[in-house]
């Protein structure tokens, strides 16, 4: 999250969009990967049970065709023959004859296995016992219905050439008329298992798929790799699918995955099974894959596409609303505000702008009402310093004239005529750091005619003299220089004003070697608006003066050590006078 917070709108908006889109194309990547894997099993499953129905359309009619032989053997020759009176070979031969492509032999059993005629080998293997074969006891003790018997070769008849086929075997338990006399009988049908073997043989599921016929236990009747599965060299899972209801299963046989579709072959009981080999499908399921992941990361570009575009649309309006911000957090009040995007956006820039405007005028209705207070302040106090510094000044002439030190009075007259003079600057706040040092040298002067206890220089380069200064802001550190600095002292007090540049800025220093300024008050004297006797302006006022002209870099800095004395230093920008005259000089 934290990492989040610090990032600007159009990475999170991006980060944002990419991850549900991500996710969702993924949702729909598995989704459809899911619905094509279920519509392929479906579509396998479907081609298995149309091919495994089209096996037992076949059987079924070549089934038919072998029952409709036994039926006839039955009901039209057996029944309407009297063995005693006469025989039913020839009948038997004729049907034999018309059905010889798909039957073996046709054979009439008496109860006890006693052979009674057959067709077209007659003589039985000395070796054959009838009664003791599994369609002999079906056909006597389950009587209901034809019986089919697994393959097997036929051997129950003497054949010169030796020509033992696979067979297998339809028997019925018949009745048997013989001198008006009815007793029950076998009657066998051999049908040629080549029938059931064409059936099948050309029978495809796939490259590795088959088909192949089982009985209802299970026992296999056909498979393609019969004599691989007698010869124990492959395995079919023929005893569980007999357990198999008809239609469609997936099992898992030898490690493989496969499906198995099962139909009943009606009237036989027999199990048409269809296998298809799962891991066949692999390439359609690699295809289905490649196809998903092709659309996946086609949706994915094509998000990131319309992500870049529509992240850029709602983030670049609002990133360029928040450089104008902070061109306003600098101070540029001035700064264009960006107005675009939608509505919502737009409505936001006319907003800023608006408040901008009216920030712009509230700071220069404050700037304008400042200065007039300063202004006000600077004129109020500087007509209360005038009326008491001229009647001190006005006493001490008076004092000069009556005792007639009249060089001295005219010095001090004239000192006066400079002072107010440069005092008045014409109404303006900006002067030449000459001037000020003029006004500051009358004030001294002035001073220095009434208590004499002190000396004073003032040392400044030429080269600085046209440099800007404030106007009365070297009198009032005089001022306090004096009175709490020489007022005390008997004799030997200094004052020096220096005046030099260094770098860019233009420093002023007030120095005397009075008493000095506790540590403890040094604090506080920025802050007053005056220092008790004294100073009507007061330290504070220069300092804030200084500081609303140039700024918090600018202003007065002071250093004091009891018995040592105090420095005042004033620290200006060192600027022309003409120049800081058009920023922020002029009138007051």
């Amino acid at each position: 999250m934290q990492y989040f917070i610090k990032k600007d709108i159009r990475f999170i908006i991006s980060i944002c969009f990419s991850i549900v889109a991500v996710c969702g194309s993924i949702f729909i990547g598995i989704s459809l990967y899911l619905r094509f894997s279920a519509e392929n099993e479906t579509v396998l499953k479907e081609n298995n049970k149309r091919i495994v129905n089209q096996v037992n359309m076949s059987l079924d009619g070549y089934l038919r065709n072998l029952m409709k032989t036994s039926d006839t053997m039955r009901y039209r020759v057996l029944q309407n023959c009297d063995m005693a009176e006469q025989s039913f070979n020839s009948d038997m031969n004729l049907l034999y004859e018309s059905n010889r492509e798909s039957i073996v032999s046709i054979a009439v059993f008496d109860k006890g296995g006693q052979l009674l005629d057959a067709t077209p080998l007659a003589r039985l293997k000395k070796t054959a016992e009838p009664q003791k074969e599994s369609w002999f006891y079906e056909a006597q003790y389950k009587m209901e219905n034809i019986h089919f018997s697994t393959p097997h070769v036929q051997n129950l008849f003497e054949d010169i050439d030796y020509k033992y086929k696979w067979v297998v075997s339809l028997s019925r338990s018949v009745e048997l008329i013989s001198g008006g006399k009815t007793e029950t009988g076998v009657l066998l049908v051999d049908m040629n298992f080549s029938g059931i073997e064409q059936i099948f043989k050309n029978i495809d599921l796939g490259t590795s798929g088959y088909v192949y016929l089982m009985s209802s236990s299970g026992e296999i009747i056909y498979h393609p790799r019969q004599q691989l599965i007698y010869s124990n060299l492959e395995q079919e899972n023929n005893r569980k699918a007999a357990k198999y209801e008809d239609g469609s299963h997936i099992e898992r046989f030898k490690g493989k995955k496969r499906l198995v579709t099962v139909k009943t072959v009606g009237y036989t009981g027999w199990k048409i099974v269809g296998i298809f080999s799962l891991t066949e499908n692999f390439q359609n399921d690699i295809q289905i894959k490649m196809f998903v992941l092709f659309l996946f990361f086609l949706t994915i570009l094509l998000l990131l596409i319309a992500n870049n575009f529509i992240s850029s649309k709602i983030a670049y309006p609002i990133m360029e609303l928040e450089k104008s911000v902070k061109e306003l957090e600098q101070g540029h009040f001035d700064a264009e505000i960006a107005i675009g995007g939608s509505y919502e956006i737009r409505h936001l820039g006319e907003t800023i702008t608006s408040m901008a405007a009216q920030m712009r005028k509230l700071m220069q209705d404050i700037v304008t009402e400042q200065e007039s207070k300063r202004k006000s302040e600077f004129d109020a106090l500087q007509s209360q310093i005038n009326p008491h510094f001229l009647y001190n000044t006005l006493d001490s002439i008076v004092w000069m004239v009556e005792n007639e030190r009249y060089q001295e009075a005219i010095i001090m007259v004239t000192s006066l005529a400079k002072f107010f003079r440069v005092g008045l600057s014409k109404g303006k706040n900006i002067i030449p750091l000459k001037d000020e040092l003029k006004h500051a040298e009358s004030y001294i002067t002035i001073q220095h005619m009434r208590f004499r206890n002190f000396t004073f220089r003032i040392n400044a380069p030429q080269d600085i003299l046209h440099m800007a200064s404030i106007k009365l802001i070297i009198q009032p550190l005089l001022e306090n220089a004096v009175y709490h600095g020489m007022e005390l002292m008997d004799g030997e007090g200094e004052i020096e004003v220096n005046a030099y540049a260094e770098g860019d800025s233009l420093y002023i220093e007030v120095m005397d070697n009075g008493m000095g300024i506790p540590e403890e008050e040094i604090d506080g004297l920025l802050k007053r608006e005056s220092i008790g006797k004294g100073s009507g302006i007061g330290l504070k006022n220069v300092h804030e003066r200084i500081q609303l002209y140039f700024g918090e870099n600018y202003g007065l800095t002071i250093v004091s050590e009891a018995d040592v004395g105090t420095t005042i230093q004033i620290h200006l920008p060192l600027l022309p006078y003409e120049q800081a005259e058009q920023w922020g000089g002029g009138k007051g």
